[in-house]
């Protein structure tokens, strides 16, 4: 790439960004909107909370590949990490600040290997970054109160949203509905 195409391309990703607000944001610097959802699903309250940081904690309670998922911005293997396939009623949590991510009723079999869903239970709960890495377009989905790396959303996913939010699984923690009595 020449060195004018690489300046532009440079300024137009710097102009997207700047002209792109993140959803969920506050208007103070480290502050940052979200929903805060019980475990059975259920919206408790729209709160603004500082956003989580606390790296020296993620080195010592996040396994090793949770760490360089989260972190580091890495990705898993396709299907190596039990519970890619998992079908049961429950919240996906963010595995470094318990923040609420996917409802798993919108989850679906997206044959890739991890996790797909095709809307997070609250556009405030995650933010979407671009991703220019490796010489590829897209669009990098982080949680909102910590800015783990989750994964990437992609525009080939069912209806009613036509999106494919990607996941890393170790990025999530899951829990199940509790049964009702």
């Amino acid at each position: 790439m020449q060195r004018r195409q690489f300046v532009f391309a440079l300024f137009s990703s710097a102009i997207v960004l700047a002209t792109r607000p993140y959803e969920g944001l506050a208007s103070s610097g480290n502050m940052v909107t979200i929903r805060q959802f019980s475990d059975d699903g259920k919206e408790l309250r729209r709160v603004t909370l500082s956003k989580v940081h606390k790296d020296a904690e993620w080195r010592k309670t996040l396994s090793p590949l949770a760490y360089k998922v989260t972190r580091e911005k890495g990705t898993e293997n396709a299907f190596s990490i039990p519970g890619y396939d998992r079908h049961e009623p429950g919240l996906y949590r963010c595995v470094c600040c318990n923040n609420a991510l996917f409802d798993a009723r919108t989850k679906y079999d997206s044959h890739t290997g991890w996790p797909s869903f095709w809307k997070p239970i609250a556009p405030e709960n995650v933010h979407e970054v671009t991703d220019n890495e490796f010489g590829m377009n897209r669009t990098e989905v982080q949680c909102s109160l910590c800015d783990a790396h989750l994964g990437h959303v992609f525009d080939d996913g069912p209806q009613p949203t036509g999106l494919r939010y990607c996941m890393n699984t170790v990025a999530m923690r899951f829990v199940k509905t509790p049964k009702r009595s």
